[in-house]
């Protein structure tokens, strides 16, 4: 009996529907290897409060993305008195990453067209694709035409997130690297070299990464109770890395809940700290999803024995509620 192998012709293997957008795509890789370089050489040894100070800018720039320019600039999902949503600008700068008004436009692309085409990070492409390879790449003509259609007036008429647009470049290297870096040195007398490893380049790209792998891992592996026909899945790992982002397969069929999972799982600092933002008169109208509604969904498209299990519930119990 013959073998039959199926080889992809050689210019099919290479073939990108995108193409690379080799300042991105250079300045990415020579990032990571120069910082791994430059942290191999000075990151040790460290004064204590050093890498404590990264974790606490680590947390600072994922309640930044989390509570900020997802929940609430993107989704809606609560609102802030002006002081708390300044707070949460500057939050979401300090993790260098795209201005406001970009991040919140890919993102609604990214719900409306999920792991299609148009999505900006299409999962169905590959891992490395949807977690950092979509940033070496020009966008392709599908997003580009479908992001035109997002609707951004709500954006476009905030002055304050206006000037963090305008001013993106300079509020970046202010917020992400200068202040960050500097604070070390001037408080506790951190060496400069050193102070640069753990801000620039320990703290900022592992900021960077643990946000990408909601694009990424989350869209790949886990498990879907609330929707088994698309791809977003629920997964621990990456909830705990985001401080509570990985509910995926939650958040992608009610997106305007704001803890963005069904319940307050212990990794889920993000909906704690909005919750106590609340208590304290900075947040309110909290939005969320109610039993009833997430039990009709699941009637519909989800997993019903994984939802009697987790809930140590009878089947015929859990079908009677899901209608």
């Amino acid at each position: 009996m013959g073998v039959h192998i199926m080889i992809k012709p050689f210019h099919k293997i290479f073939y990108f529907q995108n193409k690379i957008k080799w300042t991105s795509a250079i300045g990415l890789i020579f990032y990571h290897v120069f910082g791994a370089y430059w942290c191999w050489l000075y990151a040790f040894p460290f004064k204590l409060l050093t890498p404590i100070f990264a974790f606490l800018m680590l947390i600072v720039n994922g309640l930044g993305i989390t509570c900020g320019v997802h929940r609430l600039f993107t989704h809606k999902s609560y609102k802030v008195n002006t002081p708390l949503k300044i707070l949460l600008i500057l939050f979401f700068t300090s993790a260098g990453q795209n201005s406001i008004y970009q991040w919140v436009r890919d993102h609604r692309l990214h719900h409306k067209f999920s792991d299609t085409d148009a999505d900006p990070h299409n999962s169905r492409r590959g891992l490395f694709f949807s977690h950092i390879g979509w940033l070496m790449m020009h966008k392709n003509e599908e997003v580009r035409t479908q992001g035109k259609k997002i609707d951004m007036s709500d954006i476009e008429n905030d002055a304050i997130l206006m000037f963090q647009d305008r001013n993106f470049t300079l509020m970046k290297l202010i917020f992400c690297y200068v202040i960050p870096t500097t604070f070390g040195i001037y408080f506790w007398g951190e060496e400069w070299k050193c102070a640069v490893a753990w801000q620039c380049f320990i703290r900022y790209l592992s900021a960077l990464h643990c946000e990408m792998t909601v694009n990424s891992l989350a869209h790949a592996y886990g498990y879907q109770p609330y929707n088994k026909h698309i791809a977003p899945k629920e997964n621990g790992f990456v909830a705990t890395i985001t401080i509570g982002e990985g509910f995926h397969n939650y958040h992608h069929v009610f997106p305007f809940d704001y803890k963005a999972a069904e319940y307050f799982d212990t990794f889920n600092w993000s909906a704690a700290f909005i919750r106590w933002w609340e208590k304290m008169g900075w947040a309110y109208d909290l939005k969320e999803a109610k039993p009833e509604m997430i039990d009709a969904v699941i009637g519909r498209t989800g997993d019903v024995t994984l939802r009697a299990k987790q809930n140590k519930t009878s089947l015929p119990e859990i079908c009677s509620r899901c209608g």
